[in-house]
């Protein structure tokens, strides 16, 4: 591979290493190896699943330490409304109200999403703004569902497609309607602030920075009367230094129609990066389009606790464990109960041979295996069909581990591997509690703890030609696969994503 003056140039900009784009080209030409499911971890087996008593207790625990603590939550809110509309932009494209009627719609295309979108029309918060923007422009049902639909997507109206999924009104509270960005500013006053405020970072798109903080000065103050807090809200935006190079199917460099290298962004795992650069005690971290109306509230923020309670029990073990490491001069009975409590506290495993190595060689390990980030992950039962979720894994090291694994790092054509999959009992809904410093209060770098080979290559085009680009190892996925972790089932009632406009329908999104 032979880079050119402008390509080196290019690289420059984006603030990339000639060197990394050549870890990337090999990586190409290697592949990515899927992963090697163990098992899925379910209760009793990497998972937890507490009493009531017992969440109570944790509850407990956090609202106790609350006032001592620094917490941030951290937001990943860079993600476009477009695909949240799809079924409405497909919708324009192939209806027309003068030549069809909707029923004769439906029944040619069998159009699911628009029927229910077009039944439930006057219970999605948006509706009395687009009624009225549209009064007195229809003759029927068919038109009005039509120029309903044309006034939300519409470049010269509502553009709602454009905006950022975290700007878009999600709930109607009769004299105002909320955003979730405001919606998550109100759940961090409940369980992450520290006495009257409470600090949120959002990693947003460049261009959406001017919308975010207009959005901000308009609630921030509604928002602080309401839940007497004050909030400490920054943002940051995916790093040009993330993005990685694209390459034809000879694993050479793609150009673009001009002759320049075409970069894509890395995906959410570049995002570790801008959460290496914040601290806390504890960081809570959760997507934007999940959020939930009052009526849920408090079983989301007792669940946040939950979560945050277990974090703080285990740390106290961690953290002594790692002093004394450290400091005193250990017992073989002391160095098997830190390697008792990393098994069965933190689902760490060793290797067969680690009874056999020297008292100071087991200490290294301990070191090691205790010295890290630390995340308790909450986990959804499964209610439909499976996607990535909780698993063991055995790395291409032979170092057994927890991971959280999506559908598209399994390989799905041998049996075993889809049957693993398949017969899992829980998923992934992005709701995470972590700490992110060591016993002396330093912060760990978290680029150390990334396994670079959890990435993923897929199949793209541009101008007409095929591609292939590379993701990144995922935020929750390979970009903490050295992390200690803790799977902890938490009720589905915490899980509300808007992924489609029909989600909105949803009870979690009905204020009344």
């Amino acid at each position: 591979m032979t880079l050119t003056e402008n390509d080196l140039a290019l690289l420059a900009e984006k603030g990339i290493s000639e060197k990394k784009v050549h870890d990337q080209i090999e990586t190409f030409k290697e592949g990515i190896p899927f992963v090697q499911l163990e098992k899925a971890a379910t209760v009793g087996e990497g998972l937890s699943k507490f009493t009531e008593a017992e969440e109570s207790e944790l509850i407990q625990k956090f609202d106790a330490s609350q006032s001592n603590l620094s917490l941030l939550k951290f937001v990943p809110a860079s993600g476009a409304a477009s695909r949240m509309f799809k079924a409405l932009f497909n919708f324009l494209d192939a209806y027309n109200p003068a030549n069809e009627t909707l029923d004769g719609y439906f029944e040619r295309t069998n159009d699911k999403a628009l029927k229910a979108f077009s039944e439930g029309m006057t219970n999605f918060v948006f509706y009395d703004l687009v009624k009225q923007r549209i009064a007195g422009k229809t003759s029927s049902k068919d038109e009005e569902v039509y120029l309903f639909v044309k006034e939300m997507m519409s470049e010269e109206a509502l553009n709602y497609g454009f905006y950022p999924k975290g700007l878009l009104p999600f709930h109607n509270y009769g004299d105002h309607t909320a955003t979730p960005f405001e919606e998550h500013l109100k759940e961090a006053a409940v369980y992450a602030k520290t006495d009257d405020t409470a600090e949120l970072h959002f990693t947003i798109s460049e261009q959406h920075g001017d919308m975010f903080n207009t959005e901000f000065n308009t609630v921030k103050e509604r928002v602080s009367a309401a839940t007497k807090t004050s909030f400490k809200v920054s943002y940051s935006n995916q790093k040009t230094s993330t993005d990685t190079i694209a390459v034809d199917m000879q694993n050479e460099p793609f150009r673009n129609s001009d002759g320049s290298v075409l970069f894509r962004p890395g995906g959410h795992g570049a995002l570790i990066e801008n959460l290496n650069e914040q601290d806390a005690d504890i960081i809570f971290i959760k997507n934007i389009d999940n959020v939930t109306v009052p009526k849920f509230a408090t079983e989301v923020a007792d669940s946040k606790k939950v979560l945050a309670g277990v974090l703080i029990t285990v740390q106290e073990k961690a953290f002594a464990y790692a002093k004394s490491l450290d400091n005193d001069e250990l017992t073989a009975q002391q160095l098997d109960d830190i390697k008792s409590f990393l098994e069965n506290d933190l689902n760490v495993r060793f290797s067969d041979s680690f009874s056999s190595f020297s008292i100071g060689e087991q200490i290294e390990v301990l070191k090691d295996k205790i010295n890290r980030p630390i995340r308790i992950c909450g986990m959804v039962k499964n209610e439909g069909e499976p996607g990535g979720g909780p698993f063991w894994i055995n790395d291409r090291k032979g170092n057994i581990s927890l991971q959280i694994i999506e559908s598209a790092q399994i390989d799905m054509d041998k049996d075993q591997q889809a049957n693993i999959l398949k017969n899992s009992t829980h998923f992934n809904p992005v709701d995470l509690v972590c700490a992110v410093r060591n016993y002396k209060g330093e912060k760990y770098n978290l680029m150390n703890f990334v396994d670079v080979k959890q990435g993923f290559i897929t199949g793209k085009t541009k101008e007409g030609r095929e591609l292939k680009a590379l993701e990144l190892p995922g935020l929750w996925n390979g970009a903490m696969a050295f992390w200690n972790t803790i799977f902890v089932e938490v009720p589905s009632s915490t899980f509300n994503p808007v992924k489609t406009v029909n989600d909105l329908l949803r009870p979690a999104h009905q204020v009344k």
